[in-house]
Protein backbone atom coordinates (compact mmCIF):
# COMPACT_ATOMS: atom_id res chain seq x y z
CA UNK A 1 0.00 0.00 0.00
CA UNK A 2 1.14 3.89 -1.12
CA UNK A 3 2.05 6.09 2.20
CA UNK A 4 0.10 9.63 1.48
CA UNK A 5 3.87 10.63 3.44
CA UNK A 6 6.69 10.72 1.12
CA UNK A 7 8.93 9.15 2.86
CA UNK A 8 11.26 9.89 -0.28
CA UNK A 9 11.42 13.40 0.48
CA UNK A 10 11.38 13.02 4.19
CA UNK A 11 14.46 10.42 4.21
CA UNK A 12 17.16 11.12 1.18
CA UNK A 13 20.35 9.36 0.87
CA UNK A 14 22.39 11.85 3.27
CA UNK A 15 20.07 13.65 5.31
CA UNK A 16 16.30 13.26 6.83
CA UNK A 17 13.60 15.65 8.14
CA UNK A 18 13.41 16.34 11.82
CA UNK A 19 9.24 15.33 11.37
CA UNK A 20 10.24 11.83 10.77
CA UNK A 21 10.80 11.72 14.65
CA UNK A 22 7.90 14.25 16.07
CA UNK A 23 5.38 14.23 13.91
CA UNK A 24 2.09 12.28 15.02
CA UNK A 25 1.09 10.87 11.50
CA UNK A 26 4.18 9.15 10.91
CA UNK A 27 3.95 7.02 14.48
CA UNK A 28 0.60 6.32 13.60
CA UNK A 29 1.77 5.08 9.83
CA UNK A 30 5.02 2.84 11.63
CA UNK A 31 2.90 1.46 14.37
CA UNK A 32 0.91 -0.10 11.44
CA UNK A 33 3.51 -1.07 8.69
CA UNK A 34 6.73 -1.98 11.13
CA UNK A 35 4.95 -3.06 14.40
CA UNK A 36 1.68 -5.08 12.74
CA UNK A 37 2.57 -5.82 9.72
CA UNK A 38 6.60 -7.13 10.14
CA UNK A 39 8.46 -8.98 12.17
CA UNK A 40 8.97 -7.96 15.64
CA UNK A 41 11.12 -9.36 18.00
CA UNK A 42 8.84 -10.88 21.32
CA UNK A 43 10.97 -12.44 23.66
CA UNK A 44 13.78 -15.44 24.01
CA UNK A 45 12.76 -18.82 24.47
CA UNK A 46 14.46 -19.42 27.89
CA UNK A 47 12.53 -16.46 29.59
CA UNK A 48 9.43 -19.84 29.34
CA UNK A 49 11.23 -23.03 29.95
CA UNK A 50 8.33 -25.11 31.42
CA UNK A 51 4.87 -25.95 29.86
CA UNK A 52 2.17 -22.97 30.87
CA UNK A 53 5.01 -20.41 31.38
CA UNK A 54 3.92 -17.41 29.42
CA UNK A 55 4.96 -13.45 29.28
CA UNK A 56 3.39 -10.71 28.62
CA UNK A 57 5.11 -7.63 25.92
CA UNK A 58 3.45 -4.78 24.32
CA UNK A 59 4.37 -4.36 20.08
CA UNK A 60 3.17 -0.91 19.10
CA UNK A 61 -0.24 -0.56 20.50
CA UNK A 62 -1.10 -4.34 21.38
CA UNK A 63 -0.28 -6.48 24.45
CA UNK A 64 1.10 -9.98 22.98
CA UNK A 65 0.75 -13.18 25.62
CA UNK A 66 4.04 -15.52 24.18
CA UNK A 67 3.37 -18.90 26.02
CA UNK A 68 5.01 -22.41 25.69
CA UNK A 69 2.27 -24.92 25.30
CA UNK A 70 1.31 -28.39 26.32
CA UNK A 71 3.54 -29.63 23.02
CA UNK A 72 6.61 -27.52 24.60
CA UNK A 73 5.79 -25.09 21.44
CA UNK A 74 5.76 -21.43 21.70
CA UNK A 75 2.57 -19.37 20.64
CA UNK A 76 2.13 -15.79 20.04
CA UNK A 77 -1.42 -14.47 21.33
CA UNK A 78 -2.94 -11.18 21.15
CA UNK A 79 -3.59 -10.46 24.83
CA UNK A 80 -7.35 -9.79 24.31
CA UNK A 81 -10.13 -11.77 24.78
CA UNK A 82 -12.67 -12.60 21.91
CA UNK A 83 -15.38 -11.81 23.75
CA UNK A 84 -15.67 -8.39 24.79
CA UNK A 85 -11.53 -7.59 24.29
CA UNK A 86 -10.99 -7.38 27.56
CA UNK A 87 -6.56 -7.80 28.73
CA UNK A 88 -6.52 -11.62 29.53
CA UNK A 89 -3.20 -11.20 31.57
CA UNK A 90 -2.66 -8.21 33.66
CA UNK A 91 0.97 -9.96 34.89
CA UNK A 92 3.78 -9.67 33.25
CA UNK A 93 4.69 -12.99 33.44
CA UNK A 94 3.57 -16.65 35.30
CA UNK A 95 2.44 -19.86 34.68
CA UNK A 96 -1.26 -21.16 33.53
CA UNK A 97 -3.01 -24.21 32.62
CA UNK A 98 -5.46 -21.98 30.57
CA UNK A 99 -6.05 -18.33 30.38
CA UNK A 100 -9.34 -17.21 31.91
CA UNK A 101 -10.81 -13.81 31.33
CA UNK A 102 -11.71 -11.70 34.43
CA UNK A 103 -14.38 -9.94 32.58
CA UNK A 104 -17.23 -12.85 31.75
CA UNK A 105 -14.60 -15.42 32.62
CA UNK A 106 -14.13 -17.12 28.79
CA UNK A 107 -11.52 -20.08 29.43
CA UNK A 108 -9.12 -20.09 27.05
CA UNK A 109 -6.21 -22.79 26.55
CA UNK A 110 -2.50 -22.27 25.66
CA UNK A 111 -3.13 -22.87 21.97
CA UNK A 112 -5.61 -20.21 22.12
CA UNK A 113 -8.49 -22.31 21.51
CA UNK A 114 -12.18 -21.09 23.11
CA UNK A 115 -12.54 -24.11 25.17
CA UNK A 116 -15.42 -22.52 27.65
CA UNK A 117 -17.84 -19.74 28.51
CA UNK A 118 -19.38 -18.99 31.74
CA UNK A 119 -23.42 -19.80 31.81
CA UNK A 120 -23.50 -21.12 27.96
CA UNK A 121 -26.93 -21.55 27.86
CA UNK A 122 -27.13 -18.14 25.70
CA UNK A 123 -24.44 -18.79 24.06
CA UNK A 124 -25.04 -20.20 20.83
CA UNK A 125 -21.90 -19.11 18.66
CA UNK A 126 -19.22 -22.79 17.80
CA UNK A 127 -16.11 -22.23 19.85
CA UNK A 128 -13.89 -22.40 17.48
CA UNK A 129 -15.12 -19.11 16.05
CA UNK A 130 -14.20 -17.61 18.55
CA UNK A 131 -10.06 -18.74 19.44
CA UNK A 132 -7.26 -16.27 20.55
CA UNK A 133 -5.95 -13.87 17.82
CA UNK A 134 -2.31 -16.21 16.97
CA UNK A 135 -0.02 -14.12 15.26
CA UNK A 136 2.14 -15.87 12.94
CA UNK A 137 5.56 -15.97 14.97
CA UNK A 138 8.81 -18.41 14.02
CA UNK A 139 12.45 -18.14 15.94
CA UNK A 140 16.02 -18.04 15.44
CA UNK A 141 18.48 -19.75 18.08
CA UNK A 142 15.81 -19.02 20.45
CA UNK A 143 14.83 -15.79 19.79
CA UNK A 144 10.89 -15.41 18.98
CA UNK A 145 9.77 -13.27 16.51
CA UNK A 146 6.28 -12.19 15.33
CA UNK A 147 3.77 -10.43 13.50
CA UNK A 148 0.36 -9.67 13.62
CA UNK A 149 -0.25 -10.12 10.06
CA UNK A 150 1.25 -12.56 7.48
CA UNK A 151 4.79 -11.25 6.74
CA UNK A 152 5.87 -10.60 2.95
CA UNK A 153 8.79 -12.00 3.73
CA UNK A 154 10.20 -15.35 6.33
CA UNK A 155 11.95 -14.60 9.40
CA UNK A 156 15.12 -15.91 7.91
CA UNK A 157 15.14 -13.30 4.45
CA UNK A 158 14.20 -10.66 7.50
CA UNK A 159 17.41 -11.83 9.46
CA UNK A 160 19.36 -12.01 6.17
CA UNK A 161 22.90 -11.77 7.47
CA UNK A 162 22.49 -10.34 10.44
CA UNK A 163 22.10 -14.57 11.34
CA UNK A 164 25.49 -13.88 12.39
CA UNK A 165 24.96 -11.36 14.87
CA UNK A 166 22.85 -13.68 16.72
CA UNK A 167 25.53 -16.63 16.14
CA UNK A 168 28.07 -14.87 17.66
CA UNK A 169 25.87 -14.48 20.73
CA UNK A 170 25.14 -16.98 21.07
CA UNK A 171 28.05 -18.54 20.31
CA UNK A 172 29.78 -17.01 23.52
CA UNK A 173 28.02 -20.04 25.83
CA UNK A 174 29.81 -23.51 25.57
CA UNK A 175 26.16 -24.95 25.15
CA UNK A 176 25.48 -22.49 22.41
CA UNK A 177 22.30 -20.99 24.42
CA UNK A 178 21.68 -17.43 26.30
CA UNK A 179 19.54 -17.90 29.58
CA UNK A 180 17.54 -14.62 29.79
CA UNK A 181 16.76 -15.21 33.24
CA UNK A 182 18.00 -11.99 35.31
CA UNK A 183 14.91 -10.23 34.84
CA UNK A 184 14.49 -6.75 33.17
CA UNK A 185 14.95 -2.93 33.64
CA UNK A 186 12.64 -0.64 32.18
CA UNK A 187 13.57 2.66 31.75
CA UNK A 188 11.37 5.78 29.85
CA UNK A 189 12.87 8.07 27.35
CA UNK A 190 11.27 11.24 26.28
CA UNK A 191 12.16 11.01 22.99
CA UNK A 192 11.13 9.25 19.89
CA UNK A 193 11.91 5.34 19.92
CA UNK A 194 14.01 5.56 16.72
CA UNK A 195 16.23 7.05 18.32
CA UNK A 196 17.21 4.59 20.61
CA UNK A 197 18.19 1.82 17.66
CA UNK A 198 19.69 4.52 15.65
CA UNK A 199 21.92 5.80 18.91
CA UNK A 200 23.19 2.15 19.54
CA UNK A 201 25.11 1.65 16.83
CA UNK A 202 26.14 5.05 16.36
CA UNK A 203 29.79 5.55 17.25
CA UNK A 204 30.27 9.07 16.89
CA UNK A 205 28.89 10.12 19.74
CA UNK A 206 30.70 8.31 22.12
CA UNK A 207 33.63 10.18 23.33
CA UNK A 208 31.61 13.45 24.26
CA UNK A 209 28.05 11.95 25.12
CA UNK A 210 30.13 8.96 27.18
CA UNK A 211 33.05 10.88 28.05
CA UNK A 212 33.23 10.92 31.83
CA UNK A 213 32.66 6.49 31.19
CA UNK A 214 35.68 6.35 28.92
CA UNK A 215 38.28 7.96 30.69
CA UNK A 216 37.11 6.21 33.73
CA UNK A 217 36.83 2.80 32.57
CA UNK A 218 39.05 0.20 31.16
CA UNK A 219 37.07 -1.26 27.90
CA UNK A 220 36.56 -0.94 24.54
CA UNK A 221 35.77 2.23 24.72
CA UNK A 222 39.09 3.50 25.70
CA UNK A 223 39.67 3.79 21.63
CA UNK A 224 37.85 6.90 21.59
CA UNK A 225 40.55 8.67 23.58
CA UNK A 226 43.25 9.67 20.93
CA UNK A 227 42.74 10.89 17.65
CA UNK A 228 40.29 9.82 14.48
CA UNK A 229 43.16 7.25 13.22
CA UNK A 230 43.66 5.63 16.42
CA UNK A 231 40.09 4.61 16.80
CA UNK A 232 39.88 1.07 15.33
CA UNK A 233 36.69 -0.10 14.94
CA UNK A 234 34.19 -0.38 12.85
CA UNK A 235 30.57 0.75 12.05
CA UNK A 236 28.64 -2.21 9.68
CA UNK A 237 25.51 -1.87 7.88
CA UNK A 238 24.10 -5.73 7.77
CA UNK A 239 21.26 -4.75 5.17
CA UNK A 240 17.51 -5.04 6.27
CA UNK A 241 17.89 -2.07 8.87
CA UNK A 242 20.10 -4.45 10.79
CA UNK A 243 23.37 -2.20 12.03
CA UNK A 244 26.69 -3.12 14.28
CA UNK A 245 29.64 -1.44 15.95
CA UNK A 246 32.56 -3.82 15.42
CA UNK A 247 34.47 -3.03 18.45
CA UNK A 248 36.67 -6.44 17.69
CA UNK A 249 39.01 -4.70 15.94
CA UNK A 250 40.02 -2.60 18.41
CA UNK A 251 40.91 -4.96 21.04
CA UNK A 252 44.20 -5.74 22.21
CA UNK A 253 43.89 -8.90 24.65
CA UNK A 254 41.91 -12.03 24.91
CA UNK A 255 38.37 -11.17 26.51
CA UNK A 256 39.03 -7.52 26.57
CA UNK A 257 35.36 -7.10 25.86
CA UNK A 258 34.84 -8.63 29.60
CA UNK A 259 36.99 -7.03 31.51
CA UNK A 260 38.97 -9.57 32.33
CA UNK A 261 41.88 -12.23 31.82
CA UNK A 262 41.88 -16.09 30.25
CA UNK A 263 43.16 -16.67 34.12
CA UNK A 264 40.96 -15.44 36.26
CA UNK A 265 37.49 -16.62 34.04
CA UNK A 266 39.57 -20.37 33.53
CA UNK A 267 36.91 -22.78 34.05
CA UNK A 268 34.88 -20.41 31.11
CA UNK A 269 37.82 -20.53 29.29
CA UNK A 270 38.80 -24.53 29.49
CA UNK A 271 34.57 -25.23 28.55
CA UNK A 272 34.69 -23.03 25.29
CA UNK A 273 37.81 -24.92 23.90
CA UNK A 274 36.14 -28.09 24.98
CA UNK A 275 32.87 -26.95 23.26
CA UNK A 276 34.83 -25.56 20.06
CA UNK A 277 37.84 -26.30 19.82
CA UNK A 278 41.15 -24.18 20.79
CA UNK A 279 41.55 -21.94 17.12
CA UNK A 280 37.27 -21.28 16.90
CA UNK A 281 37.53 -20.75 21.01
CA UNK A 282 40.07 -18.05 21.05
CA UNK A 283 38.30 -16.11 18.20
CA UNK A 284 35.00 -16.23 20.03
CA UNK A 285 37.15 -15.12 23.20
CA UNK A 286 39.00 -12.58 21.66
CA UNK A 287 36.42 -10.84 19.17
CA UNK A 288 33.74 -11.06 22.24
CA UNK A 289 29.75 -10.65 21.88
CA UNK A 290 28.01 -8.11 19.01
CA UNK A 291 27.19 -4.69 19.75
CA UNK A 292 24.49 -4.79 17.32
CA UNK A 293 20.69 -3.75 16.75
CA UNK A 294 18.23 -6.41 14.23
CA UNK A 295 15.31 -4.27 13.10
CA UNK A 296 13.10 -2.95 14.50
CA UNK A 297 13.64 -3.27 18.25
CA UNK A 298 16.18 -5.75 19.19
CA UNK A 299 19.43 -4.55 20.44
CA UNK A 300 22.25 -7.61 21.46
CA UNK A 301 24.11 -5.11 23.77
CA UNK A 302 27.04 -6.79 23.96
CA UNK A 303 26.81 -9.02 27.15
CA UNK A 304 22.69 -7.13 27.27
CA UNK A 305 19.79 -8.21 25.96
CA UNK A 306 17.65 -4.85 24.80
CA UNK A 307 13.99 -3.86 23.56
CA UNK A 308 13.07 -1.12 22.29
CA UNK A 309 9.03 -0.43 22.84
CA UNK A 310 7.20 2.55 21.24
CA UNK A 311 4.30 3.88 23.57
CA UNK A 312 3.85 7.61 21.76
CA UNK A 313 5.36 9.51 19.28
CA UNK A 314 7.52 11.67 21.90
CA UNK A 315 8.28 9.00 24.35
CA UNK A 316 9.25 5.32 24.32
CA UNK A 317 10.28 2.26 26.93
CA UNK A 318 13.67 0.25 26.75
CA UNK A 319 13.94 -2.97 28.66
CA UNK A 320 17.12 -4.84 29.24
CA UNK A 321 18.39 -7.91 30.96
CA UNK A 322 21.51 -9.26 30.77
CA UNK A 323 22.77 -11.46 29.06
CA UNK A 324 23.65 -14.78 30.62
CA UNK A 325 25.25 -17.88 29.07
CA UNK A 326 24.12 -21.55 29.58
CA UNK A 327 26.45 -23.93 30.79
CA UNK A 328 28.81 -20.80 32.27
CA UNK A 329 27.13 -20.17 35.64
CA UNK A 330 30.45 -19.19 36.82
CA UNK A 331 30.47 -15.39 34.96
CA UNK A 332 26.69 -14.49 36.15
CA UNK A 333 27.59 -12.35 39.34
CA UNK A 334 29.77 -10.38 37.02
CA UNK A 335 27.42 -10.23 34.08
CA UNK A 336 24.62 -9.14 36.48
CA UNK A 337 27.19 -6.03 37.90
CA UNK A 338 28.33 -5.26 34.40
CA UNK A 339 24.43 -5.61 33.08
CA UNK A 340 23.81 -2.62 36.06
CA UNK A 341 26.97 -0.69 35.55
CA UNK A 342 26.10 -0.01 31.99
CA UNK A 343 21.96 0.09 31.83
CA UNK A 344 20.56 0.36 35.37
CA UNK A 345 18.74 2.49 36.62
CA UNK A 346 22.04 4.31 38.20
CA UNK A 347 24.24 3.24 34.92
CA UNK A 348 26.79 5.20 33.13
CA UNK A 349 25.88 4.36 29.64
CA UNK A 350 21.92 4.70 30.07
CA UNK A 351 21.46 7.98 31.87
CA UNK A 352 24.10 9.98 29.06
CA UNK A 353 21.81 8.17 26.20
CA UNK A 354 18.40 9.09 27.56
CA UNK A 355 19.53 12.68 28.48
CA UNK A 356 21.18 13.36 25.04
CA UNK A 357 17.83 12.04 23.23
CA UNK A 358 15.04 13.60 25.22
CA UNK A 359 17.71 16.77 24.74
CA UNK A 360 17.65 15.74 20.79
CA UNK A 361 13.26 15.37 20.48
CA UNK A 362 12.66 18.59 22.44
CA UNK A 363 14.94 20.88 19.72
CA UNK A 364 13.40 18.96 17.24
CA UNK A 365 9.94 19.86 18.20
CA UNK A 366 10.68 23.24 18.15
CA UNK A 367 11.37 23.71 14.26
CA UNK A 368 11.81 22.38 10.92
CA UNK A 369 15.19 20.97 10.80
CA UNK A 370 17.33 18.80 8.47
CA UNK A 371 19.45 16.13 10.07
CA UNK A 372 22.44 15.43 8.84
CA UNK A 373 23.55 11.91 8.05
CA UNK A 374 26.67 12.50 4.96
CA UNK A 375 29.35 11.21 7.03
CA UNK A 376 31.70 8.63 5.65
CA UNK A 377 30.17 8.55 2.60
CA UNK A 378 33.02 8.85 0.70
CA UNK A 379 34.90 5.78 2.74
CA UNK A 380 32.40 3.05 2.64
CA UNK A 381 33.42 -0.37 1.37
CA UNK A 382 31.40 -3.42 0.55
CA UNK A 383 32.09 -7.08 1.14
CA UNK A 384 30.85 -9.97 -0.85
CA UNK A 385 27.71 -10.68 1.21
CA UNK A 386 26.35 -6.90 0.68
CA UNK A 387 27.68 -6.08 4.30
CA UNK A 388 28.52 -1.93 4.20
CA UNK A 389 31.60 -1.42 6.03
CA UNK A 390 33.41 2.35 7.64
CA UNK A 391 34.95 4.30 10.24
CA UNK A 392 33.78 3.77 13.80
CA UNK A 393 32.57 7.77 13.17
CA UNK A 394 30.83 7.23 9.80
CA UNK A 395 27.14 7.37 9.76
CA UNK A 396 26.89 3.97 7.72
CA UNK A 397 24.86 2.17 10.47
CA UNK A 398 22.63 4.92 10.83
CA UNK A 399 22.16 5.84 6.89
CA UNK A 400 21.41 1.56 6.96
CA UNK A 401 18.18 2.04 9.25
CA UNK A 402 16.98 4.93 8.05
CA UNK A 403 17.19 3.53 3.75
CA UNK A 404 15.21 0.19 5.23
CA UNK A 405 12.78 2.24 6.96
CA UNK A 406 12.34 4.65 4.26
CA UNK A 407 11.53 1.05 2.29
CA UNK A 408 9.23 -0.51 4.42
CA UNK A 409 7.58 2.62 5.14
CA UNK A 410 6.86 3.08 1.44
CA UNK A 411 5.99 0.29 0.70
CA UNK A 412 8.38 -1.36 -0.93
CA UNK A 413 10.02 -3.99 1.19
Amino acid sequence: MTSKIDYHQLIQKDKIHGSIYTSDEVYADEIEKIFQNGWVYIGHESEIKEVGDYLVREVGRSSVIMVRDKNGLVNVHSNRCTHRGNMLCNETEGNKRNFTCPYHGWVFNLDGELMDVAYPGGFDKPLDELRLQTLTSDSYRGFVFASFKEPVISLDEHLGNAKSLIDRSCEMSPTGKIDLKGGWVRQRFDANWKMLPENDTDGYHVNYVHQSFVMAIDSQYGEFVGTEESIQGVIKDWGNGHTEIDFSEGYAKTLDWLGSTPEKVKSYVDSMHEAYGAEKAEKILFDGPPHACIFPNLFLGEMNIVIFQPTDTNSAVQWSTPMFLDGAPELDFKLLRQSEGALGPAAFLLADDASIAERAQKALLSGDPWCDLSRGLNRETTDADGVISSHMTDETSNRGFWHHYRKVMSGEG
